[in-house]
């Protein structure tokens, strides 16, 4: 049971060196017309034709909003039509041509994934994209074959992993030191992630909604008699922020260090000295406040994985590390973009607010569904055998991206894909992928579930007259970042 966060809590103190009418829009995709694919295998005796497209298959015009000549047709990168041994060539070997770049560029609707990727899943499961420092790798883009790599084990999530795709250098970082056991395969990853399960069972979770509904209303009562508020910095971060430190045990008095590194470490376009500060600052903190609790035990989980003999503190550390991080920012960016979304669609807030307050919790899954903070350009993972997926061979020593938000918008797995769907469709809302799927699978999700719905009833019901003090393309949205999400959610009522 979540408690108020204690003044007196052992902790550890320390300073570290800082880092840096109706009036809504119609936010459904944007059309992406493609062209005929030349370039596809012909079809096969007694088998369907290859879904894949390697480099050399053209994709096709798309209008590309934030391209050269914004509004016109932008010619998606093609590659040349060479077979033989460029088709399985080594991942960041010369391949000729190019391909789609990762990461790509939004639309101008910032709740839907790139144009591009949209295009792309259109001509095929998958798809070559080139990365940063020029290797390729595959793009996972239907929804069904996202599944099928995030739960088939010759795809590894170990970041050290032969042809592990990194996004952005700073992903390099995450190398090094203790993995967290995201970043681990079964056996391993089975073990560490078994000794957190019983800390986010469905049941335990249920027993936190008072808690949770009291830390909610008191950020609203805050806010309330201002009129106005920043959403984002005084309500979306601070209520799962309180949660997650309550439930590890750790002092919510340092929630600004560990906002400000976990900032950091998202952030794709901070310096390599940035990140490697952050990190370090993050895991030296938790590391010195897991030794301290083997000490002074508390009944909170640090001190429960600190009094365990097989792990070490650097372990300790870094499970707790990504619990940190994962528990606030994604569910601060997904309570932040849900806001937003309902706010550009004020009849569908509208009908919300007049029916059972039990209905915000499908609003939640539907909305993550729709704004996907997670995965915007790819869940990576790397083939440690060959893998036959949807018609193409998958080499080993190949990475994927699983794009969790194109494949949360394909139209093979959801009816109106593209639409924001409220009315209580029955599965509509469940089979997104926005917690990832298979032995990966987010282990907070029913904790994220929760803080959403009563995030999000409690704050439209108590603020009837909310509104964006701002026009929505005027927003702070997080430009090149991990997490998708917004710096700022202005707002008045």
């Amino acid at each position: 049971m979540i408690t108020a966060v204690r003044s007196g809590e052992t902790g550890v103190r320390r300073t570290y060196a800082r880092t840096g009418g109706d009036g809504r829009r119609d936010h459904r995709r944007e059309t992406v017309p493609t062209a005929p694919s030349p370039g596809r295998a012909e079809e096969r005796p007694g088998r369907r034709r290859a879904a894949c497209r390697r480099s050399g298959a053209p994709v096709g015009d798309v209008s590309v909003p934030g391209a050269a000549g914004q509004g016109r047709a932008a010619r998606l990168p093609q590659a040349s039509r060479r077979r033989g041994p460029s088709m399985s060539s080594p991942l960041g070997s010369d391949v000729s041509g190019s391909t789609i770049p990762v990461p790509a560029p939004r639309g101008s609707c910032p709740f839907s994934p790139p144009p591009v990727y949209e295009a792309a899943r259109e001509e095929g499961p998958l798809t070559r994209v080139t990365l940063y420092d020029g290797s390729e790798a595959w793009l996972a883009t239907r929804h069904s074959t996202a599944r099928l790599v995030l739960s088939d084990p010759r795809f590894s999530a170990d970041i050290n992993a032969p042809g592990f795709p990194l996004i952005n250098p700073q992903q390099r970082f995450f190398a090094q030191g203790e993995p967290s056991f995201v970043r681990m395969d079964a056996p391993e990853h089975t073990r560490q992630r078994r000794m957190l399960t019983s800390w986010f069972t469905a049941r335990r979770v249920r027993a936190m909604r008072p808690a949770v509904q009291a830390l909610v209303d008191e950020r609203i009562d805050r806010i309330e008699p201002h009129g106005q508020a920043d959403l984002y910095s005084e309500f979306a971060l601070p209520v799962p922020s309180l949660v997650i430190c309550d439930i590890l045990g750790v002092p919510y008095e340092e929630h600004e260090f560990f906002e400000r590194t976990t900032e950091g470490l998202a952030r794709w376009n901070a310096t390599p000295e940035e990140t490697s500060r952050c990190w370090a600052d993050l895991h030296a903190y938790l590391s010195e406040l897991a030794a301290a609790k083997r000490e002074q035990p508390d009944d909170r989980l640090i001190s429960h994985l600190a009094a365990r003999d097989d792990l070490t503190l650097a372990q300790v550390a870094s499970m707790c590390r990504l619990l940190l991080v994962a528990g606030h920012d994604t569910t601060a960016s997904a309570i932040a973009l849900s806001v937003a979304v309902l706010l550009e669609h004020p009849e569908r807030t509208a009908a919300l607010r007049g029916g059972a307050p039990e209905r915000y919790a499908t609003a939640a899954d539907e909305l993550l569904r729709q704004v996907s903070p997670l995965g915007q350009h790819g869940i990576s993972r790397a083939a440690v055998a060959d893998v036959e997926v949807d018609g193409c061979t998958v080499r080993a020593g190949e990475g994927v991206l699983v794009a969790l938000s194109t494949a949360n918008r394909d139209s093979r797995a959801f009816d109106r894909a593209d639409e924001l769907v409220l009315d209580g469709e029955e599965g509509r809302a469940t089979g997104h992928l926005s917690f990832g799927h298979g032995p990966h699978l987010c282990l907070g999700a029913p904790l994220a579930r929760l803080e959403m719905e009563i995030a999000l009833e409690t704050l439209f019901r108590r603020l009837p007259n909310l509104r964006l003090a701002q026009p929505l393309e005027e927003l702070p949205f997080r430009g090149a970042a991990a997490v998708h999400g917004l710096n700022g959610l202005p707002a008045r009522w």
